[in-house]
């Protein structure tokens, strides 16, 4: 088995399976275990307390976070700002970085309502529900991947401690703007959002570890310009 195939298994199959199997036993805890145990008990006065406070301009701002995280543009930004980052870096490791990423946990997260058949909220849905289970949030998973994804990789390109702070900030305003809209709209559960950072920003760590980590050995190692290998001296 070659090296690339090795670190594969190691740093992204396996981690990435495990977190699967995390995620199905909170599903299990929460909608089964301990669905009649405080503070889950508490998930549906939450969700009703959300949907008594709704008004017109509040309706308008968590549509505007609630498209953040659609499908469609959590897949145009990434695609846009992966190619941004190939021109501006001129390399490949920030770009598969970010598309691992959203890509990890959105394979988790299909898996996971799979296995985890929750209803939504007991509330008036202002979006059609999907068909997908209400445990874990798709929107707030893939927020937290692509937008903690970009924070990751910002700040490291930033140099002062201010700057890395401001993208940081800025970021992380999004998938949390994203938990708060999705509960108010009536589409999950508090628990479900919870479990979508768990999921999200898992998924971000992973592929920090197996992307980013520059001692991380992808191949054999190639010898450098101008040197060749040893060759052995018949006796």
């Amino acid at each position: 088995m070659s090296d690339t195939v090795v670190q594969i298994v190691r740093r992204v199959l396996l981690p990435v399976s495990v977190l699967f199997g995390v995620m199905v036993l909170l599903g299990v805890l929460v909608t089964r275990v301990f669905a009649r145990t405080w503070p889950f008990t508490m998930e549906d006065a939450v969700n009703r307390e959300l949907a008594a406070d709704r008004t017109g301009e509040w309706n308008n701002v968590s549509l505007v976070f609630s498209t953040l995280a659609s499908t469609q543009m959590i897949v145009v930004v990434t695609v846009l700002v992966a190619l941004a980052l190939r021109l501006w870096l001129k390399r490949w490791r920030e770009p598969l970085f970010l598309c691992a990423a959203v890509t990890a946990q959105a394979l988790v997260f299909l898996l996971t309502t799979l296995a985890i058949d929750r209803r939504r909220p007991a509330v008036e849905h202002m979006d059609v529900s999907p068909p997908t289970s209400s445990f874990p949030s798709g929107h707030t998973s893939a927020a937290v991947a692509l937008y903690v994804g970009i924070a990751v990789l910002m700040a490291l390109r930033a140099r002062r401690t201010g700057a890395k702070v401001a993208w940081w900030t800025l970021l992380l305003m999004v998938p949390l703007g994203v938990a708060l809209t999705r509960m108010y709209r009536g589409m999950h559960h508090p628990s479900d959002v919870v479990a979508s950072f768990l999921n999200g920003g898992t998924c971000v760590a992973i592929m920090a570890r197996a992307v980013l980590d520059r001692g991380v050995r992808w191949g054999r190692a190639k010898l450098p310009t101008g040197r060749r290998p040893a060759m052995s001296t018949p006796s």
